[in-house]
């Protein structure tokens, strides 16, 4: 009660500075205050990025701010927490794009006018806010299950036009593998990379500046190979082993093959669990003369599959390199929604392309594709499982896509009774002068 009464009398107090009035307090939600600097912050952040706000942003925005402040309390006396090694990994990811789009740590202090320090301290309380309200909205709607019958009858209840058009997708199975790399390629890759690691050792050459000029990971690439703070759970296991054992930042590591090529790596700093490296990638190049032994190797195995001598599952098993479908029959899942129906335009472009026209169950010609996960080429035929045009949603066909309408529908209904409720117990004082709105939730204001 004491620290609502010492709120309560900041609520109109102005805190001063040597150039007059810079900031007051103009919403207590609980124990936390809303100052104006904040609603004008987000103000100009969505004015910046072109985000419509909806109405008055000096009453839209304290609300929304408001709202969160609900989440947050019922957060801590649930004990939610965020997970602070994907706080640290996501406000990582945020530093490591911009300094990627400014150009520079030294230019992104100077866009945001303040430390780097200072920039990673904000985003990680705002991440952390993030999480911990996402992980509170989830447990509060957690048991929202609607059965059978309850989505049958809320698909009966929709008017015809409201249903949504549901896009042409498609399920798709794969049998693809990689033409063998030659020795003698992979000893040319090797001894480039020797050639690196000596310039660097002998100081005649810049880790970051060879990252720069020849490495083959086009993203680090631009930042002299810096893959930013990640741990060891992030990497792929043959890149984490060499790398979180390097201990001096002067010295370059052995070098390393992975599913993406041969590295050679440098440590940059060591942060408890998490590490900071820059590598170097190179992959070995894949012969005109190695495709087309490999396209001739698909296009037998597709003859025997289209003769019925062989079932595309059982030439999956035999056959295909590919790990994230071979233990599936080769049926791929679309990252996306985690299912196995995709839209034309989620698939790779040269899978598409071979699939527009084919029948279900067809396979189609060998073809030449780029694995954008390993970013390198990979010969591949694939299979029209099941193909749906576009039409109206249905229950027969989409089923799971009504349910997750329900699903949300009733989320939604539910945490806005829930803000109403939390309104009611919760100690709320707002200045007079941002009193006069249009609220969506209007017990703020008793």
């Amino acid at each position: 009660m004491r620290t609502k009464t010492i709120l309560l009398g900041l609520l109109f107090c102005l805190t001063l500075s040597a150039q007059g009035v810079i900031d007051e307090v103009i919403w207590v939600v609980g124990d936390e205050a809303i100052l104006r600097s904040e609603v004008e912050e987000e103000r100009l952040r969505a004015l910046y990025e072109g985000t419509p706000i909806p109405g008055d942003p000096y009453c839209y925005i304290p609300e929304q701010m408001a709202v969160q402040k609900l989440f947050l309390h019922q957060a801590a006396l649930d004990s939610v927490e965020a997970n602070e090694s994907s706080v640290s990994h996501q406000v990582d990811m945020r530093l490591n794009y911009y300094i990627n789009q400014i150009g520079s740590k030294e230019k992104m202090e100077e866009y945001f006018r303040k430390t780097s320090s200072e920039i990673r301290e904000e985003m990680m309380t705002s991440v952390r806010n993030q999480m911990i309200i996402q992980q509170m909205q989830a447990k509060l709607t957690a048991d929202i299950k609607p059965t059978p019958s309850e989505i049958r009858r809320y698909y009966q209840s929709l008017p015809i036009d409201s249903l949504p058009m549901m896009p042409a997708q498609v399920e798709v199975q794969i049998i693809s593998f990689e033409p063998p790399v030659p020795i003698e390629e992979t000893e040319r890759i090797k001894q480039r990379l020797r050639e690196f690691t000596e310039r660097v050792q002998n100081g005649s050459a810049d880790f970051s500046m060879l990252a720069r000029l020849y490495s083959e990971d086009t993203e680090s690439a631009k930042r002299g190979g810096e893959l930013g703070f990640v741990g060891k759970g992030q990497l792929v296991p043959e890149f984490a082993e060499v790398a979180f054992n390097l201990n001096d930042p002067k010295r370059v590591s052995r070098i390393v093959q992975t599913e993406y090529g041969y590295h050679i790596i440098q440590l940059v700093e060591k942060k408890g669990e998490r590490i900071n490296c820059r590598h170097i990638l190179l992959r070995p190049r894949i012969s005109a003369t190695d495709k087309v032994k490999a396209i001739e190797r698909l296009d037998s195995i597709r003859h025997q599959i289209t003769a019925d001598s062989l079932q595309f599952e059982q030439a999956v098993i035999q056959f295909s390199q590919d790990k994230n479908t071979v233990m599936n029959g080769g049926l791929m899942i679309n990252p996306n929604t985690g299912g196995s129906s995709f839209e034309y335009q989620d698939l790779a472009p040269e899978i598409a392309k071979q699939i527009y026209a084919l029948k279900e169950g067809e396979v189609s010609q060998p073809f030449v594709m780029m694995d954008e996960t390993k970013n390198r080429e990979v010969c591949a035929i694939v299979k029209v499982k099941k193909k749906t045009d576009v039409h109206r949603a249905n229950l027969s066909d989409d089923f799971q896509a009504i349910k997750s309408m329900l699903e949300a529908k009733l989320s939604e209904d539910f945490i806005h009774n829930w803000i109403i409720k939390k309104q009611k117990t919760t100690f709320i004082q707002i200045d007079p002068e941002w009193q006069n709105c249009e609220f969506e939730f209007p017990g703020w204001v008793h």
